[in-house]
C-alpha cells in the first residue's frame, strides 16, 4: 500500500517540494532498490538473531520513518528517508515468510499461507492508490505515508504474543563487504542509466555506470569464492531457474513502469482529481490478485510453464491497448489494458517462486526463494528506473526540452500553449511505455518456455537447526 499510494501522491508532492522529474524518480524508486539490495542480507541476519525480533525492529523504525517522511520539506530529504524507510521495510517480507515456513510445517497448508501472503500483498497494491486518493481529497500529501504507522503499531503489538521466535544456529555469517558491493553496484548504474538519459551532463553518469559495472564485477568474484555467500550466484547455473528469475524481473519492469506512467496520465493529462484516479487505477492491483488467486487452478489443468507463458501473453496484449489511447473518450481503454496486463501477470507470481525453489535441490531451496524475493524487487524499482526514464525523455522531446515535468506544466500560472503540448507529450510517453512494456512481456514469455519444472516438491524448507517457539 505505501508504495503504489505513493505513486498517486507524487504529482502533489512534486509540484509542493519543487521535485524535478529525476528527482522524482529517486523518491519513486530508493526504497525499492534498497529493499532489493537488503533483502537477502536481513534474511541472513534474521536468521542469526530471530525471525520475529527483527520484524519488529523493522516495524518500529519503518513506523518512525514514516512519520519524518510526512513532514519532509524538501526532495532531498524524502529522497533520503525514502532510501532509509528500503533498508527498514527489507526485514518485513524476508522475515514474514520465514515465520510463515516455521508456523506451517504441512506442505500444503504451507502452500496456501504462502498464497494468502502474496494475495494480501497484491490487494494492498490496488487499495493503496484509493486509501491515498481518500487521504489527498481531505489532507496534505503526507498523509499518505501516515496511513503505515497504525499497520505497523498492530504489529509491534500483536506480534509478540502471536508470533513465535525462530534462529537458526548454522546460519551463514553476514559479509558486510558483500553488502557494500551490492548496493555500490546497484545504485551507481541506476544513478548513471537516469542521469545519462535525462540530464545534459555526461561525463559524471558514464562514470557512474563504469563504477557500477567494475563493483558489481568484485560483488560477484567474491560471492563466488566465499563458503556461505551472502547471494548464491550458483543458482544460476540452473537453466529453469533462471529464465523464470528473469522473467519475475522482468514482469516487474513492465508492471512498475507502466503504473508510474498510467496513475499521471490520469491525473496529469485526463484531469481525473486524486481519489477518482485511485479508483481507476485499482483494476491493475486487483487484476493482479485476482490472477494470483486462480493460478493454481490453471496448473491443475496444463503444464505450470504454459499456464505462466499464456498469461504473460495476455499482458502484452493489455499493454499494447495502451497504445492506441488518444483522450478521454479512451479511458475505457486504459482500465481494460491495466486490468488485462495485471491478470496475466498472476500465474507468474502465484506459481514462479514454486518452479524456482523446485528447480535446485532441496538444501538451496532457501537461497532460491530469497532471490525469487529479491528478483520481485529488482524488476518493480527498475521498472520505476528505467521505463520512467524512457518516458521522461519522450516526454522532454515532445515539449522539444521546454518543460522537465509534467508536474511542472500543470502548476498554477502556467502557460495554456505548453499545457496543451505537454499533455499531448505525455500521451506519447504513454504509448511508449505500452509499446515497451508489451515488447519486455514477451521476452519474458519466450524466457518461461524455456522453464521446465521438476517434479520435486516446491514446498518451502525449513531449516534443520530451527527453533520453534522460543
Amino acid at each position: 500500500m505505501d508504495t503504489t499510494a505513493l505513486l498517486l501522491a507524487l504529482p502533489r508532492l512534486s509540484a509542493d517540494l519543487g521535485a524535478t522529474g529525476v528527482q522524482q524518480l529517486w523518491i519513486s524508486d530508493s526504497y525499492g532498490f534498497l529493499v532489493a539490495g537488503l533483502v537477502i542480507t536481513m534474511g541472513t541476519l534474521g536468521d542469526r538473531i530471530g525471525r520475529r525480533r527483527l520484524l519488529m525492529t523493522g516495524a518500529a523504525a519503518f513506523a518512525v520513518l514514516s512519520v519524518v517522511a510526512a513532514f519532509a520539506t524538501d526532495p532531498l530529504t524524502l529522497i533520503v528517508v525514502r532510501a532509509l524507510l528500503g533498508v527498514a521495510g527489507a526485514t518485513l517480507a524476508p522475515s514474514t515468510l520465514a515465520l510463515i515456513t516455521n508456523m506451517f510445517r504441512d506442505g500444503r497448508q504451507r502452500g496456501q499461507a504462502i498464497a494468502v501472503w502474496a494475495t494480501c500483498q497484491f490487494t494492498g497494491g490496488a487499495l493503496g492508490p484509493v486509501l491515498a486518493g481518500f487521504l489527498l481529497q481531505h489532507f496534505w500529501w503526507g498523509s499518505v505515508f501516515l496511513a503505515a504507522v497504525p499497520a505497523m503499531a498492530v504489529l509491534l503489538l500483536a506480534g509478540p504474543f502471536l508470533l513465535p521466535e525462530f534462529r537458526d544456529e548454522r546460519a551463514g555469517r553476514l559479509d558486510p563487504a558483500s553488502v557494500a558491493l551490492s548496493l555500490v553496484a546497484m545504485l551507481s548504474t541506476v544513478y548513471g542509466i537516469k542521469q545519462l538519459t535525462v540530464d545534459g551532463e555526461r561525463l559524471v553518469p558514464a562514470a557512474a555506470l563504469v563504477v557500477g559495472a567494475a563493483t558489481g564485477w568484485l560483488f560477484v568474484r567474491r560471492q563466488l569464492r566465499l563458503a556461505t555467500p551472502l547471494l548464491d550466484l550458483r543458482l544460476l547455473r540452473n537453466r529453469p531457474f533462471s529464465a523464470v528469475l528473469v522473467g519475475l524481473v522482468l514482469a516487474g519492469v513492465a508492471m512498475a513502469g507502466t503504473g508510474l506512467v498510467v496513475t499521471q496520465y490520469l491525473q496529469g493529462v485526463l484531469g481525473f482529481s486524486p481519489f477518482a484516479s485511485a479508483v481507476l487505477f485499482a483494476p491493475m492491483g486487483l487484476g493482479v490478485a485476482v490472477g494470483t488467486m486462480t493460478a493454481p487452478a490453471l496448473a491443475g489443468r496444463m503444464r505450470q510453464t504454459t499456464a505462466i507463458a499464456g498469461g504473460l501473453t495476455a499482458s502484452a496484449l493489455g499493454s499494447l491497448l495502451l497504445v492506441a489511447v488518444d483522450g478521454p473518450d479512451d479511458l475505457p481503454l486504459v482500465m481494460t489494458g491495466i486490468a488485462v496486463l495485471a491478470l496475466g501477470t498472476g500465474p507468474l507470481f502465484a506459481l514462479g517462486t514454486g518452479l524456482i525453489v523446485g528447480s535446485v535441490p532441496p538444501e538451496r531451496a532457501g537461497s532460491a526463494a530469497a532471490m525469487s524475493e529479491t528478483g520481485n524487487y529488482l524488476g518493480g524499482s527498475l521498472g520505476f528506473a528505467l521505463l520512467g526514464t524512457v518516458a521522461a525523455v519522450v516526454y522532454r522531446n515532445g515539449t522539444a526540452g521546454t518543460s522537465d515535468s509534467l508536474a511542472g506544466a500543470l502548476a498554477p500560472g502556467g502557460d495554456a500553449e505548453l499545457l496543451h503540448t505537454a499533455r499531448e507529450a505525455f500521451t506519447t510517453s504513454l504509448h511508449v511505455t505500452g509499446a515497451v512494456a508489451a515488447a519486455v512481456f514477451a521476452a519474458a514469455t519466450v524466457l518461461t518456455l524455456t522453464a521446465h519444472p521438476t517434479r520435486r516438491p516446491a514446498a518451502p524448507v525449513v531449516p534443520v537447526g530451527a527453533n520453534r517457539g522460543e
